[in-house]
């Protein structure tokens, strides 16, 4: 036993490198496990600099100096932004606000529903069963109802957190953008000079992450958009809160678009009932699902992630159980990283046991 650890060792843990990029990965899996929380507007400070440093290169490419394309690209940044919080925030607001006091009716329909149906269809339903769902829906509704209240009552500190963020996050991302060269040589001056695994890794991540946080973000941009307007052409309510709900579910892999049906077809049954114009709402969703993994994610992401669908999932429930919402963001580059090590690492074949006759 002891002489096989010794051959692992030996084999894998004997470059210099190695054992530097080990420790340095798990520094960094120390402080973002501890003090992620404190960080946080570093991180989205740093994913909005991966969202928008193509654009930087391209204007440095027809000549543009350094300095103003990040100006420039920064404050259109900031307008985009401003404009599309200043629109949008206020009408999803009022629609979150008036479907929270709708929920518990939208409970009672379905426990209704239920109902109505066990009555007309006595012969194969039971009646306890009947009456264990619709104990269930209205617990459900109860419960969501508190849940509504204590969020509502607990919201004031995060939107204290909310406004800092919104002063920390611009400056963060202006000097990282700004001085981005500087920050990286004095971070690289650290590291031993021969570094090429470290190096590889970090070139091939550096695109990775990129192209997967634009890609992400015009998905979101894309499904959301052709969500609200469909809901929108069947005046379905709450339009824009869904769709908002819809572009973000894109975050999560699979797990996302699963999650957010539910409220999709709870809306619209609320207000449909089960007709004609329930259907089409759920026909065209599910088409706007299809479209979007089997045309957008492959056209978006043919090049940026190459991973089988389970280690996708394992990966968000993995990552995200471990860093929340950040894990759950990031979990197919962590994932692509862990792929990235696995093939730069140095390959050490073992001596034979006897010499060659």
């Amino acid at each position: 036993m002891i002489r096989i650890l010794d051959d692992l060792m030996k084999r894998y843990f004997s470059n210099e490198e190695v054992v530097i990029f080990i420790l340095l990965l798990f520094a960094t899996l120390l402080v973002v496990a501890f003090w992620g929380g404190v960080l946080a507007p570093v991180f989205i400070a740093v994913v909005f600099v991966f969202l928008l440093q193509g654009a930087i290169a391209r204007l440095k490419k027809v000549g543009v100096s350094h300095n103003l394309a990040v100006t420039l690209v920064f404050l259109s940044f900031i307008t985009v932004c401003g404009a599309f919080i200043g629109v949008t925030v206020p009408i999803v607001w009022k629609q979150a606000v008036r479907f929270a006091n709708d929920l518990p009716r939208m409970f009672g329909e379905i426990q209704f529903f239920v109902q109505a149906l066990a009555a007309e269809h006595s012969n194969y339903i039971s009646q306890s069963a009947v009456d264990e769902v619709s104990d269930l829906l209205a617990a459900e509704a109860a419960t969501v109802g508190q849940w509504l209240l204590s969020y509502s009552l607990t919201s004031i500190p995060s939107l204290f957190s909310l406004l800092l963020y919104l002063v920390l996050v611009p400056l963060v991302m202006f000097f990282i953008m700004k001085d981005q060269n500087k920050i990286v040589a004095y971070m690289t001056s650290w590291l031993p000079k021969e570094r090429r695994m470290i190096r590889n890794v970090a070139h091939e991540m550096n695109d990775q992450i990129a192209n997967y946080i634009r890609g992400k973000v015009i998905e979101m941009l894309v499904v959301g958009l052709v969500t609200f307007v469909t809901f929108w052409f069947f005046d379905l309510r709450y339009s824009a809160l869904l769709a908002l709900l819809v572009g973000l579910s894109v975050l999560v892999p699979y797990i996302g678009a699963a999650a957010v049906t539910i409220p999709v077809v709870l809306v619209a049954f609320y207000q449909f009932g089960v007709s004609n114009e329930f259907w089409y709402v759920c026909v065209a969703y599910m088409v706007i699902q299809g479209l979007d993994g089997n045309v957008l994610v492959p056209f978006l992401f043919s090049e940026a992630v190459n991973l089988h669908p389970l280690a996708i999932i394992v990966a968000v429930v993995f990552f995200g159980g471990v860093w929340g919402f950040w894990g759950v963001f990031f979990a197919i580059p962590l994932a692509t990283l862990v792929k990235a090590i696995i093939n730069a690492w140095p390959k050490v074949h073992p001596q034979p046991l006897m010499p060659p006759t």
